[in-house]
């Protein structure tokens, strides 16, 4: 398994040196090697597109994701109807709600997709961050297609003063290697580290709040474990991330807010107004549309062409 699985990656770690190389190199022609604010924002700029590439290239499936939740969301009258038939019968009802799935083509783990695709791209940033260390050999400095002076700039790129190969457990020894200030490289390293807790953490809880707990158990469980669960594993994970991964983490976060209000927008849940408003209204016994009492046109209001005024007074007067 790991003789299949190292070839695997290690296509994965030169397919995201090369996003993150072109475009460095298409913000270096336009930015140079000049520094502000105490950043390299050629190689920042690089990571944020690179998240930016890869979410253009998931973005059908994320759409796909959304119709397969609103296609479970319609599906659960019918689960919950086989929840309460089968209550003592879990394995049953498991096989009964696995047979539905099949029958009505919802792929309840379709929601966590994305999510997995995303995954070896972050394993790949993580390694080749990593790897940025100016003690490396140079036989390795080519590795995944970079080049000695590539490597050597990356390597000593930075943010706000702060290695983007740092993190918030570097040693002592490992910043003085990266030229960098252990404060410095704290402080950003926490910022970047809460905000991308609290990204993450607003990201799930943006699509719950729109979609609703779901009824599957497994399901809701998901949702639970999405939306305290990876944060929470962030404050402790977060501090051995590089800074670049943590950029790298943040954009792809805001990027999911805003795909996420645009696709929710354009494919509103059920419940929602937007979803109402586009479906037919229903029938009502006499098949005339939902049975509502529809307002009198102006037109209809007013005496028909050629009818004899009516007196009120008239009128008023008979009932007298």
């Amino acid at each position: 398994m790991s003789n299949l699985f190292s070839p695997l990656m290690a296509v994965i770690y030169e397919a995201i040196s090369a996003i993150l190389l072109f475009w460095h190199a298409a913000w270096h022609k336009v930015l140079g090697d000049a520094s502000w604010l105490a950043t390299n924002w050629s190689w920042v700029l690089g990571i944020i597109f690179l998240v930016i590439t890869v979410r253009a290239i998931l973005f059908p499936i994320f759409v796909k994701q959304i119709k397969s939740q609103r296609a479970m969301q319609a599906l659960q009258p019918k689960v919950k109807a086989l929840q309460e038939k089968h209550k003592g019968d879990r394995e049953t009802m498991q096989q009964e709600l696995m047979k539905l799935y099949r029958e009505e083509k919802a792929n309840p783990l379709m929601g966590c997709l994305p999510m997995f695709l995303q995954v070896p791209v972050f394993l790949g940033l993580f390694h080749v961050l990593k790897h940025l260390k100016p003690t490396m050999p140079e036989r390795l400095k080519t590795l995944y297609g970079w080049t000695v002076g590539q490597f050597d700039s990356a390597s000593h790129a930075k943010l706000f003063g702060a290695p983007i190969a740092g993190s918030f457990k570097s040693t002592p020894h490992e910043l003085e290697l990266l030229g960098a200030n252990g404060t410095t490289v704290k402080v950003v390293a926490a910022i970047l580290i809460a905000t991308m807790i609290a990204t993450t953490f607003l990201t799930s809880r943006q699509m719950i709040l729109k979609t609703g707990w779901a009824e599957d158990p497994q399901q809701r469980m998901v949702q639970r474990l999405m939306l305290y669960g990876v944060p929470f594993s962030l404050l402790i994970s977060g501090a051995i991330f590089p800074i670049g991964v943590v950029i790298y983490w943040v954009t792809q976060n805001l990027f999911s807010l805003g795909q996420q209000m645009w696709v929710l927008r354009k494919y509103p849940p059920p419940n929602q107004p937007g979803a109402a408003a586009k479906q037919p209204a229903k029938p009502d016994a006499k098949g005339k549309g939902d049975g509502a009492a529809k307002p009198a046109e102006p037109k209809a209001l007013g005496p028909k062409v050629g009818a004899k005024p009516v007196n009120p007074k008239k009128g008023g007067a008979a009932k007298r």
